[in-house]
């Protein structure tokens, strides 16, 4: 397991499935320079997802031998698809970068939090079951998304108390302005020297 240096944070992005958090995590990723890291997933892309840049899709004949490896920081299985993040991928970026991000469900997070402590900071973005439900159809979501969205939903909700900061996603540029605000505090916190 890489062993976070000194000023060396992950940030966290979860909460139920549609409510943006994978929107709001890249655009806060982008406008603050922070590098992302994907996870590995045997499920099939979707419509709008692109490989490399979603996600890192691989068979489950690649999973399985990457988990024998033990490349895997952490792995789940959700819906009967598999799920996971490698080390070398964590430590990849913070050659690049003092600040990475992932974008994960529950599971995920606690694991991360579990491993790193205080150097993990999560973010729950949410909105409520019926705004999910009426985003994904506007995008062409067929019935059987949108039913795993909304058997996920009070699961993914209860997890928000654990989490150090908590987001209603009913604007998306407020709710990015505001993420971004947050973050940049803890991006500058050891910039002054009180020698």
């Amino acid at each position: 397991m890489y062993q976070l240096r000194d000023k060396e944070m992950i940030f966290v992005f979860t909460g139920p499935d549609g409510s943006g958090r994978k929107t709001i995590a890249d655009m806060v990723g982008t406008t603050l320079g922070i590098s992302k890291v994907l996870s590995y997933t045997t499920r099939p892309p979707r419509a709008t997802e692109m490989d490399g840049q979603d996600y890192h899709f691989i068979t489950g004949e690649q999973f399985a031998q990457a988990e024998r490896n033990g490349e895997f920081l952490e792995s789940i299985e959700m819906d009967g698809n598999h799920y996971g993040i490698k080390n070398n991928d964590i430590e990849e970026m913070f050659n690049r970068n003092e600040f990475i991000y992932l974008i994960l469900n529950s599971q995920g997070a606690r694991t991360l939090k579990k491993l790193y402590g205080d150097k993990v900071t999560r973010i729950f973005i949410y909105v409520d079951k019926e705004t999910i439900l009426d985003r994904q159809r506007q995008l062409g979501a067929d019935e059987e998304t949108l039913a795993r969205h909304a058997a996920h939903y009070e699961e993914d909700m209860a997890y928000m108390p654990e989490c150090r900061h908590a987001y209603e996603n009913a604007d998306l540029a407020h709710t990015v302005f505001d993420v971004t605000k947050t973050l940049e505090q803890y991006m500058n916190r050891n910039l002054i020297d009180k020698d």
